[in-house]
């Protein structure tokens, strides 16, 4: 059967997979002040970053329309995935589901299952890779429903930002109660619950901080030889890498992936932040 997928721009695909057939990304809008472009892959990370760190106030995202959303569901195939950021950070997964019924409204009936993450970037990554292994494989979209969801259940996320300043400022750390003072050098490990940002642990200094990241991430999973490893960073390849070091030092996976964070990711971790998904 074919199959397309679908995601929205915070997702890390693989250099291999952008040009694949079977993968559309629909771009979310990023603002920086008047500086205004689609996460597309035009997207220029130093100068996005250049701009944030210039611009005084919070850097902002906009999420992709249904009609968008309709669109990429159009093509000629017989099953079709969206993927989508935790619909507690976008509206994006709002504007999956309700472009599938204006699709079915417009043109009838069609096998469309959309996904909300439950997380962000690699942990996008994780479901769109899984949903084209099930598809590779021969299973029923019954069955790959089925699946993908249990599946999105078991993924773990955690993060470390040199700076949660965005996050605070565009509300998207309402499940944290506090935060200690940056100017104590006090770094938190995050996490998610449920598509719900919390924090998971703190420590003095961004290196001890990816070690107790590392740490989690190494002790939490469950048959990791069965599991990708996939890493985000945003613009800090040596911590990613350091980070990867230390987690395969404690547990084997199928697959390793580090990638560099696009648009959304890099808005909301900011310069240096490294983003772990198993």
């Amino acid at each position: 059967m074919s199959y397309k997928i679908v995601v929205d721009s915070c997702c890390e695909l693989p250099e291999n997979l952008l040009s694949d057939k079977r993968f559309e990304r629909v771009p979310l809008g990023l603002e920086v002040g008047e500086y205004s472009i689609l996460d597309d892959e035009n997207f220029n990370q130093a100068e996005f970053l250049r701009k944030v760190a210039e611009y005084p106030k919070c850097p902002k995202s906009s999420c992709p329309s249904p009609e968008r959303f309709l669109e990429s569901y159009r093509e000629e195939v017989d099953h079709v995935y969206a993927v989508t950021l935790s619909g507690h950070l976008s509206g994006s997964y709002n504007s999956a589901v309700l472009g599938k019924k204006l699709y079915e409204e417009k043109y009838g009936k069609k096998q469309i299952h959309v996904v909300d993450s439950q997380s962000a970037s690699g942990g996008e990554a994780q479901i769109a890779l899984k949903l084209m292994e099930l598809e590779e494989a021969g299973c029923s979209f019954e069955q790959i429903t089925e699946k993908i969801d249990a599946f999105r259940d078991s993924v773990q996320t955690y993060f470390v930002l040199d700076n949660l300043e965005t996050l605070r400022k565009n509300g998207r750390l309402t499940g944290v109660r506090a935060l200690v003072a940056s100017t104590l050098n006090i770094k938190p490990v995050m996490g998610a619950d449920k598509g719900e940002i919390i924090q998971r642990s703190q420590t003095i200094g961004i290196k001890k901080a990816l070690g107790k990241l590392a740490e989690l991430a190494a002790s939490e999973v469950k048959n990791p030889q069965e599991r990708r490893l996939i890493i985000t960073h945003c613009n800090a390849p040596e911590r990613a890498e350091q980070v990867k070091r230390q987690i395969l030092a404690h547990a084997s996976f199928q697959e390793c992936i580090i990638m560099d964070t696009r648009g959304i990711s890099s808005m909301y971790a900011n310069d240096g932040g490294v983003i772990v998904t198993t």
